[in-house]
């Protein structure tokens, strides 16, 4: 066992890294959080050493005769030290989070695209401002950040309190029913990013999560320009045998910009096929993971509000074709 220790730690040090993890930074918000992690930890590992140290030097002196009262002055000694060192660290940890704090707000007034989030047990729906009007382009459970630029988060709860949490960008905030909390990204690396619901909200809480694409600013805009397009019109017969029965059967609770289907229940599948992953990243996005999410909800993900759909395997495959061409 010890000589599989060493092996063990490497192993554990591994998951450091990636596209979920705060010790990774790739945005300002996110690297402000490591510098202020480091701060802790060096002063935390300094107070470490200092006992252990004084621990060791106590054992070495253990038995030793002394005069009663040199060793007063020496524990009076001691403890002022001790005093100093607590006032110390704890002075330099309050300075370093009232810095983190001035700059994860330095953003605060500047100019930014507005993002609305709100979480769904267990989903996310996601609602970009175009420009400065009163207009948004909604989509799900996959958020594009451009790269350099500050996006504006505006994060709320259809149901019970959720926490965002995109740990390689920012830190984690609440979202509260009823309540809007404020949330600036601002991303410096390109690149695919895992974020995460952070607080416990049920059943499938550890899959409620989504993908997080960061790119430049020209491929951003060309994404959200296609984004606000209506859905494609179907071109052949399959395609459009699957929209007769998605409209019959899903519209109620999804809609497809551009159809008849308008339902708000469920999230926006306008431009599906173009998603990385469904079912808030449970499954990796293909045709034949539609066709099983359509036919078996509760087996890939139990607990989940979309029901079973009893469609006939000829149907269900046309549904899942003309889903995977909404792109």
């Amino acid at each position: 066992m010890n000589r599989a220790s060493p092996l063990l730690a490497i192993g554990l040090l591994a998951a450091c890294s990636g596209r979920q993890s705060p010790l990774a930074p790739a945005g300002d918000q996110a690297e402000t959080l490591h510098q202020l992690f480091l701060l802790a930890l060096a002063v935390c590992g300094i107070v470490y050493l200092v006992v252990v140290a004084a621990l060791v030097w106590s054992l070495m002196r253990r038995g030793r005769d002394e005069d009663r009262d040199g060793a007063m002055r020496g524990l009076n000694r001691g403890l002022w030290a001790t005093g100093i060192g607590i006032v110390l660290g704890v002075t330099i940890l309050i300075v370093g989070s009232f810095l983190a704090d001035r700059a994860l707000f330095a953003t605060r007034g500047e100019d930014a695209l507005e993002v609305r989030i709100t979480g769904h047990q267990w989903w996310w729906r996601i609602e970009y401002r175009v420009g400065g009007t009163a207009r948004w382009i909604e989509t799900a459970n996959e958020l594009h950040l451009p790269r350099g630029r500050t996006t504006r988060v505006l994060l709320g709860s259809a149901d019970v309190i959720h926490s965002f949490w995109v740990p390689n960008v920012a830190g984690k905030i609440d979202m509260i029913p009823g309540r809007r909390n404020v949330l600036d990204l601002t991303p410096r690396q390109s690149g695919w990013f895992r974020g995460q619901c952070g607080e416990y909200c049920g059943m499938q809480h550890a899959h409620m999560a989504f993908d997080v694409k960061v790119e430049e600013p020209a491929q951003f805009e060309a994404w959200l320009a296609r984004q606000s397009r209506m859905a494609r019109p179907v071109g052949d017969s399959r395609g459009m045998h699957g929209q007769a029965v998605f409209a019959r059967t899903c519209s109620a609770c999804h809609a497809v910009r551009g159809t008849t289907a308008s339902g708000r229940a469920g999230p926006d599948l306008t431009h599906v096929g173009a998603r990385r992953s469904i079912a808030a990243g449970t499954i990796t996005m293909s045709r034949g993971a539609l066709q099983g999410w359509i036919a078996q909800p509760q087996a890939l993900k139990p607990g989940t509000s979309m029901p079973a759909i009893p469609l006939a395997p000829a149907d269900a495959d046309a549904v899942a074709h003309y889903l995977a061409g909404l792109r």
